[in-house]
């Protein structure tokens, strides 16, 4: 990838975003947006309508779109200054996992400033990405600068179950409001990690795909005290057994092959494809992402059967969280199915697909080297995350989707393990810095 720096574009000291971007992150943390799944959340709608406040103070004229009682989105659109360029979609995800607070040491919605850092629910997912958005918006607005490409600027409902009362509805329902995109920029990738004492950048360019699946298992009801051969909780305990335990193997595709190659050339050593553990143990703390991506999993996550002790249900049931690689979802449900055995029936309770994009072309280029303008010689490479983002409900009007939310953090900060963690914070100089690379990203003038 090309190192070359970037023209200066005019940016602002670092005091024309501290301020702005700590005051719209805590006050976004403070909006309980917490989703329990099931379409039982708080809060979106008065999230979507103080995004609304600022992206009107920005310049756009944005709408709020309602799903469902209390499911709101909201997108707007900014022009470009380069007509013959596609637009690019710059989006974020209102909603939060819930917190129970008596596990945090700080309460998880009151946005705390602590030792240089902001704590809450939402703080690297993804409010602090939001306010970073939200914070070079207005910036570019008051100094009477344009991107360079048309924007369409979204803060979605919903995405931390799915997205089924957010992108996707927004996708089904209101497809205009991407016209023209081709390429979508959004959360988690794009941050700092160590590797061997040398920082380098992890951009997001593929996703596994998600099943999320009801299992039931039949038999025939009875006496506890009978021998009873039929009997619907063992047959369905064993195909979770063998389903917990099975073993997938190791598969890389071009992204994961691409990254643990660099990581070894970082390292000076050859890659062995029949042990990743050294390139692994090299990435620190991102081996917890990375580590997840290289191959198939399939995790049992609840079992539910029978009444009381003496009486054998007729029916049992069991859910499995299934994350496959890129074209692989077919062959993972067939081996599901085999695990499982007769009598153990599959549903579907959400289901959405994997995505793999391109680590090259004109945005990665100027994404690498909007990072490399603020972090000289710093390596950008690419990485697979396991779980998903609203790119998936883009990806079907034919919308790119990269993982580009900028921060340069602390070596010693377990920064993957505060997603949807305990004691979730951000520093505020990442949020600062990811301002920076975001505001020369848009290539504004």
């Amino acid at each position: 990838m090309t190192s070359a720096p970037l023209p200066g574009p005019g940016l602002p000291q670092d005091s024309a975003y501290h301020d702005e971007v700590v005051r719209i992150c805590r006050d976004l943390i403070r909006i309980d947006t917490s989703n329990h799944g099931g379409n039982v959340s708080r809060g979106e709608p008065e999230a979507a309508e103080y995004c609304a406040a600022l992206m009107r103070d920005a310049g756009m004229e944005p709408r709020v779109f309602e799903s469902a009682p209390g499911r709101a989105s909201v997108v707007g659109r900014v022009a470009g200054w380069d007509r013959q360029a596609p637009a690019l979609v710059l989006h974020g995800h209102l909603d939060v996992v819930p917190a129970e607070a008596s596990e945090w040491s700080v309460d998880p919605f009151a946005a705390e400033l602590r030792d240089g850092m902001i704590w809450g629910r939402g703080a690297v997912d993804m409010k602090g990405m939001d306010a970073m958005i939200l914070t070079v918006l207005g910036e570019l607005h008051r100094s009477g600068r344009r991107p360079r490409r048309d924007l369409v600027v979204a803060f979605f409902a919903d995405e931390e179950a799915g997205g089924v009362y957010g992108a996707r509805w927004l996708v089904d329902h209101h497809p205009e409001l991407f016209a023209g995109a081709t390429e979508a920029v959004s959360e988690v990738g794009g941050f700092s990690t160590e590797i061997r004492g040398q920082r380098a950048y992890l951009l997001q360019t593929a996703e596994k795909g998600l099943a999320w699946l009801n299992l039931t298992a039949s038999g025939a009801p009875g006496h506890g005290s009978g021998v009873h051969p039929d009997n619907a909780v063992t047959r369905l305990s064993g195909a979770v057994h063998r389903i917990g335990h099975h073993e997938w193997p190791l598969q890389y595709t071009k992204t994961t092959r691409a990254l643990l190659e660099q990581v070894a050339e970082i390292c000076g050593v050859e890659f062995d494809e029949t042990d990743p553990t050294a390139q692994l143990d090299a990435l620190g703390t991102a081996a917890r992402f990375v580590g997840s991506t290289l191959r198939n999993s399939s995790n049992p996550t609840g079992l539910t059967a029978g009444y009381k002790h003496n009486v054998i249900p007729g029916r049992a049931e069991a859910t499995l969280d299934v994350r496959f690689l890129p074209g692989q979802e077919e062959e993972v449900m067939d081996v599901l199915r085999e695990l499982a055995g007769d009598g153990v029936d599959f549903a579907h309770e959400h289901r959405d697909i994997s995505l793999e994009v391109p680590f090259s072309g004109d945005l990665v280029d100027l994404m690498v080297r909007c990072i490399q303008a603020e972090d000289p010689g710093a390596p950008v490479l690419p990485f697979m995350m396991s779980g998903g983002t609203d790119n998936k409900s883009l990806s079907r009007l034919g919308i790119a989707g990269y993982g580009f939310a900028p921060l340069q953090l602390p070596a010693d900060l377990d920064f993957t393990g505060l997603f949807h963690g305990i004691d979730e914070r951000v520093p505020v100089q990442s949020l600062v810095f990811g301002c920076r690379v975001l505001a020369r990203m848009l290539e504004p003038r």
